[in-house]
């Protein structure tokens, strides 16, 4: 699978349309973002996690995830099941992705 480049706009239509989404919001100064971007790439390919769509987002360019953003830093990750968001927060490692990406595959 590919990731989808998002804005505030196409991300809300995107969680109600698709059962579980994750997404990557990120700020080109940011190291940790550029470090995790190989990682992100290679899980959005894993077959494990064929059923999740991933979004990435430049936080600074969307007002919306700029807010949510601001108040923790990036990488902020946040996942989403039907619609509603099921977890959020800064996320440094592949393994803080992989935990977050196994709780939104078992969620019903």
């Amino acid at each position: 699978m590919t990731i989808t480049e998002s804005n505030d706009n196409h991300l809300r239509q995107l969680i109600f349309e698709k059962p579980r989404v994750i997404v990557k919001y990120t700020d080109e100064e940011c190291l940790i973002c550029k470090e995790l971007s190989p990682s992100f790439a290679s899980l959005s390919s894993d077959p494990t996690y064929g059923e999740i769509v991933f979004v990435r987002m430049n936080a600074k360019e969307n007002p919306v995830s700029s807010k949510e953003v601001k108040l923790t830093g990036t990488p902020f990750f946040a996942t989403y099941k039907n619609g509603t968001l099921l977890e959020c927060g800064v996320v440094s490692t592949e393994e803080g992705i992989k935990a977050m990406l196994a709780k939104l595959l078992e969620i019903k």
